[in-house]
């Protein structure tokens, strides 16, 4: 009798759980299929009636659907049907194209868990309405184009781990209703246009690992409740119009990682408490009004990585404790009040790569055990008070890139070995002391590409003519020396040359031809009384008899003065004439030209441009490189994002313009944050990475303006081998993976993030050396189109690994 019961439940079980897998299937199966026709994009086709077994789609054991992963498959569309299943626990749409409003109706799903929207084109507002999905724990709504404030009604999501604001157009204050989220780990409102204050229940988020708000229009303090919470590692509060001082007791508990203040008002000194948080690894407080001297207790952070603290008002000596931060990899002190000496014990940190000292008024030698430093690539100590010589194995750093000494009072010669600085990109020596020959060897340094500038020293004697093996360098400044003889023919070799000064020396002889010299203007060659030729005026024969000039008739003088006037006169009228008529005909079809059948403009106007290197600002023209976009001929590649063309400036200067392709006014609605990352961009310090050296800025359009790589994409190179003259031998193919992998390992190093590595986004020089391209370009050209942010690298968190 009880094995006949038994039996009986067991079939009823089965018989409840057909009907419910039947249930389901006929409530979820149709809704499925419906939605693949409201929701569309090539990386996603379902197959098949068997939903559950579609891309992206998980679902339980009675067929209801409860997972939908549809990150980063281009789709557009109406969501509006997703909310009909009912028994979604986590919804992924990241990194696609939908845009309009966010459904109202995502409120019903009341057993979702996970919400991922960002990454897309939604407009609008925040709807309330989410804050009936009382079971999130993760929503995350960045890098839309959201606006209006953040809803109050956000506070029913008790349980909610996890909010993700960034990137938006959001403004008003941060709502206090929000303190009642007491579950909350992160909360992320960087990048809007939030105000006020931030309030101080922040502090009172017992679960708070990561705060950010960076790049919003925050004011007053930094509230010290912030510190009592005992779980914080990431604070990063940059680029607002927080003031007063850094309080004390955001060091006290301890396990504080990052801490980013730079680029507000802060004032007061550097708490003493910082040599508690054992764990610091990231601190940036560069840009704001701080005084006083660095607390010595910073030498008890030995995990510190990163320490800025540019354009304050700090005073005192760089103290030595430094020394015991043995993972700083940047120091970065310019622009304040420091004296003394630099510290030799700064030789113990072999893993520095920059030290940035410039700007203060700091005395005495190049400390020797600095040169301890293998791993350092940017040495800048300019517009201090040094003296001393320059170490003659300065280039023992074997990874140095920029050595910026200028302005200082160091004497002595320059040592020949520098010719063994193999990676120097640039040499900044003007404005010192140093004297004797201009050595040959730095010829040999061939990596040398932003300028070589030996100006306002007391070099003489000729210059060398293996300076025209520098075929990279872009610009030369050796004025104000007393460097004698001609100028070497040899120089011609210098193929990338656009900047020369050659004023204020004892050169002589005919300034060869060569044109970038003859571009130049007249002043790059004054103060050489011997020398003559472009620009300057022409070279005539010179006789050593003086008397021969004497006895030169005044009847044939005057007669070929009169002559000269003569001519003078009827070609001047022929010109006026020829002018007058040109002007009309210019006239005429400027106005014909300026306005296209439609209607348009056909000559846009530029918005905003700017160029980052000094010495190439003449030598760019924003018009030339605006026209060369509008050519097919001129297009060299095309990704995800961008199409890159080829333009020459009327300088002869060859570049690389990167058309970003915007959607949808973008560019236009987005513009101030746009040119504040792609200077930031601009910033950016890597062999293997390629930077911009400028940008335009036109109508709804964005342009890159990056050096001209000959050899192309590593795609060309893999797919149409047979355009190249010679293939690429074994090694030349080691070295392109390995700077590929330099190239990674740094934009992952400082948490930048890059959405589209392909060999088409490998462009390779002219030795094909590797260059990462389109680096955080989605971010640039719509915030639809990427995340972080490159001021990952002046500390945002949340970034993706490359």
């Amino acid at each position: 009798m009880t094995c006949s019961c038994l039996s009986l439940v067991m079939m009823v079980m089965v018989i409840l759980i057909l009907c419910l897998t039947v249930d389901a299937q006929k409530v979820d199966g149709p809704i499925m299929l419906a939605l693949t026709q409201d929701i569309r994009g090539p990386g996603w086709i379902p197959n098949g009636t068997d939903y559950c077994s579609w891309q992206g789609v998980t679902c339980s054991s009675n067929r209801s659907v409860e997972v939908l992963l549809l990150s980063r498959c281009q789709l557009t569309g109406n969501l509006s049907l997703v909310s009909e299943l009912k028994s979604l626990k986590r919804i992924d749409l990241s990194f696609n194209n939908f845009q309009g409003l966010v459904p109202l109706v995502f409120g019903r799903l009341t057993e979702v868990e996970f919400l991922d929207l960002s990454m897309n084109k939604f407009s609008g507002s925040i709807p309330p309405s989410l804050g009936g999905m009382r079971r999130l724990r993760w929503l995350n709504l960045s890098t839309n184009s959201l606006t209006g404030g953040i809803p109050p009604e956000l506070s029913s999501l008790r349980r909610l781990e996890s909010l993700n604001l960034n990137q938006n157009n959001l403004e008003g204050k941060i709502p206090d209703e929000l303190a009642v989220l007491e579950s909350l780990k992160e909360l992320q409102l960087s990048g809007n246009n939030l105000t006020g204050s931030i309030p101080s229940w922040v502090g009172d988020l017992r679960n708070l690992t990561l705060f950010t708000a960076y790049e919003n229009a925050l004011e007053g303090r930094v509230p010290e409740s912030l510190g009592s919470v005992s779980s914080l590692q990431v604070v990063n509060l940059h680029s607002n119009f927080l003031d007063g001082p850094i309080p004390q007791s955001i060091f006290a508990s301890g396990k504080l990682e990052v801490l980013v203040l730079s680029m507000n008002n802060f004032n007061g000194s550097l708490p003493t408490t910082i040599g508690k948080c054992k764990g610091l690894s990231n601190l940036r407080i560069g840009n704001n009004q701080l005084t006083g001297s660095i607390p010595i207790s910073i030498g008890e952070i030995s995990g510190l990585t990163y320490f800025e603290a540019n354009a304050n008002l700090l005073s005192g000596t760089i103290v030595a404790e430094f020394s015991k931060c043995y993972n700083l990899t940047l120091l970065n002190l310019a622009s304040n009040r420091f004296t003394g000496k630099i510290p030799s014990e700064l030789g113990n940190l072999v893993n520095l790569q920059e030290l940035i000292i410039s700007g203060n008024n700091l005395i005495g030698d190049i400390p020797r055990d600095l040169l301890n430093c293998k791993n350092l690539s940017k040495l800048d100590a300019s517009g201090n008070h040094l003296n001393g010589s320059i170490p003659k194995d300065i280039c023992n750093m074997s990874r140095l890139q920029y050595l910026l000494l200028n302005q200082n009072s160091i004497s002595g010669e320059l040592p020949s070995q520098i010719g063994y600085c193999n990676r120097l990109l640039e040499l900044q020596l003007g404005s010192n002391y140093l004297s004797g020959y201009i050595p040959s060897e730095v010829g040999n340094v061939k990596s040398l590409q932003i300028v070589l500038n030996l100006s306002f020293n007391h070099f003489h004697g000729p210059i060398p003519r293996e300076l025209g093996k520098l075929d990279s360098l872009v610009s030369l400044d050796i004025s104000n020396n007393q460097l004698s003889g001609n100028i070497p023919p040899e120089l011609r070799g210098m193929s990338s040359l656009i900047e020369v000064n050659f004023s204020h020396n004892l050169f002589v002889g005919q300034i060869p031809s060569f044109k970038p010299f003859q571009k130049s203007p007249s002043s790059s060659f004054f103060g050489n009384d011997g020398l003559c030729g472009e620009p300057l005026n022409p070279c005539t024969g010179v006789n050593n008899s003086g008397s021969t000039h004497h006895r030169v008739s005044y009847t044939i003088l005057l007669a070929v003065i009169g002559s000269a006037l003569a001519v003078f006169a009827t070609v001047s009228v022929v010109v006026l004439l020829f002018m007058a008529r040109e002007r009309q005909e210019m006239t005429a079809a400027a106005a014909a030209a300026s306005t296209a059948t439609d209607g348009t403009p056909t000559s846009p106007l530029v918005v905003a441009g700017s160029v980052f290197v000094e010495s190439l600002k003449q030598a760019i023209d924003f018009n030339s490189a605006v026209k060369s976009t509008a050519k097919n001929s001129n297009k060299l590649s095309g990704s995800t994002f961008s199409t890159v063309y080829k333009a020459v400036m009327p300088s002869g200067l060859v570049l690389s313009v990167r058309k970003l392709k915007s959607m949808e006014k973008t560019i236009t609605h987005h513009q101030n944050k746009m040119i504040r990352e792609i200077e930031r961009l601009g910033r950016i310090s890597h062999d293997n990475v390629m930077k911009p050296i400028g940008f335009v800025i036109y109508d709804d359009v964005a342009l890159l303006l990056h050096h001209y790589y000959a050899n192309g994409t590593l795609a060309q190179l893999l797919h149409y081998s047979s355009e190249f003259e010679s293939k690429p031998d074994w090694p030349t193919r080691l070295g392109i993976a390995i700077g590929v992998a330099e190239g990674l390992a740094f934009i992952h190093h400082v948490a930048i993030i890059h959405l589209d590595i392909s060999s088409a986004n490998i462009f390779l020089d002219a030795n094909f050396a590797p260059l990462l391209g389109e680096i955080e370009i989605s971010k640039l050209l719509d915030p639809s189109r990427g995340t972080g942010s490159i001021s990952a690298v002046a500390g945002s968190f949340g970034y993706i690994p490359p």
